[in-house]
C-alpha cells in the first residue's frame, strides 16, 4: 500500500508543451519516494478511463493532489470526465459508501493570468479560491479534507527560468510539508 505517499494526478493534454506543469513534474520525478505520479493523458490517450483501476489507486493513498492547468476557469476536460466516472455513488458518496472519507485532497494549478487579476478589484473579479469552489465542494461532498491550493500565476505573460525554478521548489516544499503532516498525524 502507498498510503504514506502522495498521489499526484497530473492532467495536461501534451505535457511536453507545458511550461509549469512539465517543470513541476520534473521536480516530482526526482522525489518518487514522496509521490506516486499518475498522468491521466498518458494513461488514457483515448479518453477511456479504467474506473476500477482509478478507484483502487485512490484507495491506496491518503493524500491526493490534482495537478492541472486552469482552463477557462475550470479543469481540463479529462479531469472533469475522471471526476464524473470515478467519484461515483457507492464509491465516493452515498450512505455508508464514502470510501474516500478522511482522505486529504488538494489542487495544484498553473494559471496563465497574473495573480493580481484574481481578486474582487482585478480583471476577473474573483479569487482563484472562489473559482475553484466547485472542486472544493466536490471534495467536501465526498467527505474528504480540502487542502490549501498551490498555484503558479502569470504563465501567459512569461515566466523567467529563475522564477519557474523557484516555483517548482516551492511546489516540492508544499508536497514535502503535506507528507510530513501526514506522517505526524498518522503516528
Amino acid at each position: 500500500m502507498n498510503s504514506n505517499k502522495i498521489l499526484v494526478i497530473v492532467t495536461y493534454p501534451d505535457i511536453h508543451k507545458s511550461v509549469v506543469n512539465k517543470r513541476w513534474l520534473q521536480e516530482l520525478q526526482k522525489n518518487t519516494d514522496l509521490v506516486t505520479i499518475h498522468q491521466l493523458h498518458e494513461q488514457y490517450p483515448d479518453g477511456r478511463i479504467d474506473v476500477a483501476a482509478e478507484q483502487k489507486l485512490l484507495l491506496e493513498h491518503d493524500t491526493i493532489i490534482l495537478q492541472f492547468p486552469f482552463y477557462w476557469f475550470s479543469t481540463p476536460p479529462l479531469l472533469k470526465q475522471w471526476q464524473d466516472e470515478v467519484l461515483t455513488h457507492g464509491f465516493a458518496y452515498g450512505r455508508g459508501t464514502e470510501k474516500l472519507a478522511g482522505k486529504r485532497i488538494g489542487v495544484a494549478v498553473s494559471a496563465g493570468i497574473k495573480a493580481v487579476d484574481y481578486n474582487q478589484n482585478g480583471r476577473y473579479h474573483y479569487t482563484l479560491e472562489e473559482l475553484l469552489r466547485p472542486l472544493r465542494v466536490t471534495i467536501e461532498y465526498i467527505s474528504a479534507e480540502y487542502l490549501p491550493t498551490f498555484a503558479c500565476y502569470g504563465v501567459e505573460h512569461g515566466i523567467s527560468d529563475a522564477d519557474l525554478d523557484a516555483n517548482a521548489g516551492q511546489y516540492l516544499q508544499y508536497i514535502m510539508e503535506l507528507a510530513a503532516d501526514h506522517c505526524c498525524v498518522a503516528d
